[in-house]
């Protein structure tokens, strides 16, 4: 009976350690730059924006950051991607931290420099191609 009894005791701490372990905040909830990218582009940030700022977020944001960034999404599914910066910062508006829109505003504006110099290259080197360079 005692031994009964120890043995249902451990299985109900292990089971409380697995779940505070293995949820919230926890294993399970984890900034990844996988997570991340897909709160992106499920917000509509073209796709190499989206690869380049990810890795990036990742090691900014924290679990409360990147679930905000994903609620956005959810509410603003139904908007394209922004045409305007007023635009891009009445959406980052729906971020609650301040903390979280400077951080997005940040490696959103080099990410954008990155994928303007990346097509200015290839360009570059297209030219030269075609003038036999």
């Amino acid at each position: 009976m005692l031994r009964g009894l120890f043995i249902l005791g451990l299985a109900i701490v292990l089971g409380g350690g697995a779940y505070v372990v293995l949820m919230d905040d926890g294993v399970l909830e984890q900034v990844t730059a996988a997570r991340v990218e897909q709160a992106l582009l499920d917000n509509r940030v073209p796709a190499p924006m989206a690869a380049c700022m990810a890795p990036k977020l990742a090691d900014q944001l924290t679990i409360t950051q990147l679930r905000e960034l994903e609620a956005l999404a959810a509410r603003e599914a139904e908007s394209g991607v922004p045409q305007n910066a007023r635009e891009a910062l009445a959406r980052l508006a729906g971020l609650q931290s301040e903390e979280s829109v400077r951080t997005v505003a940040e490696v959103g504006t080099t990410c954008t420099i990155e994928v303007l110099r990346s097509k200015v290259d290839a360009e570059f080197e297209r030219q030269k191609e075609l003038l036999g360079l």
